[in-house]
């Protein structure tokens, strides 16, 4: 069973030094499939929000008063991800605001090995092309009617589509299904009835038909 955690954040602004997140989204992955299990917090940063970044995420200070900081949510989030591989668009955006909070708590950092780049991943599949999230949902048929504005959770459960195809599409989860459905045949081979093989030979009028063909040839290589 391959768990991979596809995950990301709304922020403040750009830089993780200056800026905080604000929602973390993350949707599990069993085998490249979501498996239905999701985590998503939004979180009071601690600082007023920008309007260039409210307009991109529609999360403003009113909505963040009453939520808890990043600390309250650590030791959740930490242990939603576990040890799993982080299926992240932009890698080192994400990554660098989430360490950034984990810093600032004394934590440890998420190991960038950990991280699969999804903007790499199109990029080396499609070079030359668009990388954002919204051209690859485009590209892959990916319904994008919902997203009005950004969401960590939504562009999470967008990625997690993407991601999918750019590992070959929903073939990917059938293998789950393989092992009964090769069974199921093999079961109903058996109880198929036996019959005996058709005749080839050829038909006194179908080698006289050759014979004559032949004779119409030179040096036929049917006669070497």
């Amino acid at each position: 069973m391959i768990r991979e955690i596809v995950v990301d954040t709304e922020t403040t602004g750009l830089d993780p030094r200056s800026h905080r997140i604000v929602e973390v989204g993350c949707i599990e992955l069993v085998n490249h499939v979501p498996s239905g299990r999701t985590f998503q917090r939004y979180v009071n940063p601690g600082m007023a929000m920008p309007p260039d970044a409210a307009r991109v995420h529609g999360i403003d200070d009113a909505f963040l008063k009453d939520k808890p900081p990043f600390a309250a949510i650590a030791d959740e989030l930490v242990a939603f991800l576990g040890d799993a591989p982080l299926v992240i668009h932009n890698a080192e955006f994400d990554l660098g605001f989430l360490n950034a909070e984990l810093g600032r708590l004394g934590r440890p950092p998420l190991d960038a090995a950990r991280a699969v780049d999804t903007v790499t991943l199109a990029r080396r599949k499609y070079p030359g092309a668009p990388a954002s999230l919204d051209a690859l949902c485009k590209r892959f048929g990916v319904d994008l009617s919902e997203r009005n504005l950004h969401g960590a959770l939504l562009d999470a459960r967008l990625l997690a589509a993407v991601y999918l195809e750019l590992k070959g599409g929903r073939q990917a989860g059938f293998d789950l299904a393989a092992p009964a459905r090769a069974e199921t045949e093999a079961v109903a081979a058996a109880d198929r009835p036996v019959r005996p093989a058709r005749p080839h030979a050829p038909s006194a009028a179908e080698l006289a038909a050759h014979e004559a063909f032949l004779a119409k040839l030179a040096e036929p290589i049917w006669r070497r």
